[in-house]
């Protein structure tokens, strides 16, 4: 049983690595490939702005409340605040958390959208009309999801600190300069880009091991649904994974 398990391990393994070489194929027709690709920016991109935002804003409001409400000494400055919630949004919540959310809604469509194509034999009418199927469904999402991740986590750092600064305000823990003065204090450029880095990083997994499992789907709509249950998994977990290998090289 382990020894069957480890094999389907290393199945999984040289089936993407052989998928990942077709992907990385020159397009067959460049103005085919620059429309699907704008296509897949608006369907993973632009359509998650409202989720994106919406959770970015509440985030940094939470993470300014309780920041505030934790700080009870009088030797701790109040400026602490805009500090822990620049640190926050920047280095973690922005770069790792809005990836895994955007796991679950376009990995999960990704991989249902292949997988439907596969059980309903259209991928299998590409490959006999000569075309290179995996290039031609997964390039274009994987260009898209690059170019535009990185847009829609740069959108989410700039609304969860401004509004942390907005409830804080409101809410009158914090006034306006001392949480500017937060969020200034010993800011390095070099964290944005490093927060910039994983999510190309995961960006790339999501797009791939959702491709994987919708691309190699056998069966009917069952087993659609247990492929993209699998790809949100595993991207999941994989973000986790690199999210620390990438702090550990990174920042150490």
């Amino acid at each position: 049983m382990v020894f069957s398990h480890r094999m389907q391990i290393f199945t999984n393994i040289g089936r993407y690595t052989l998928l990942m070489a077709n992907v990385f194929r020159r397009p067959e027709k460049w103005r085919i490939f620059y429309r699907l690709t704008v296509l897949e920016i608006d369907k993973i991109g632009v359509q998650s702005v409202g989720i994106v935002a919406l959770l970015s804003l509440f985030m940094g409001a939470v993470i300014c409340i309780q920041t505030a409400a934790n700080i009870d000494s009088g030797w701790i400055p109040v400026y602490t605040i805009g500090f822990t919630v620049r640190q926050t949004m920047i280095l973690e919540f922005s770069p790792t958390i809005i990836p895994v959310i955007m796991a679950g809604k376009v990995g999960s469509n990704i991989a249902s959208e292949i997988g439907t194509m596969r059980i309903s034999e259209q991928i299998d009418a590409l490959d006999i009309m000569g075309i290179n199927s995996a290039n031609y469904l997964i390039l274009p999402k994987l260009v898209g999801a690059l170019f535009i991740f990185p847009f829609l986590i740069v959108m989410s750092m700039v609304l969860g600190i401004t509004a942390g600064a907005w409830v804080g305000e409101l809410a009158g823990v914090i006034s306006m300069p001392d949480y500017q003065t937060g969020i200034t204090y010993d800011f390095r450029p070099f964290q944005v880009a490093y927060s910039l880095i994983k999510t190309t990083v995961f960006a790339f997994i999501i797009v791939t091991i959702s491709a994987y499992y919708g691309y190699y789907t056998k069966g009917g709509a069952l087993e659609v649904g247990k492929a993209s249950t699998q790809a949100v998994v595993y991207s999941i977990v994989l973000i986790m994974i690199c999210n620390l290998l990438i702090s550990q090289l990174v920042l150490t």
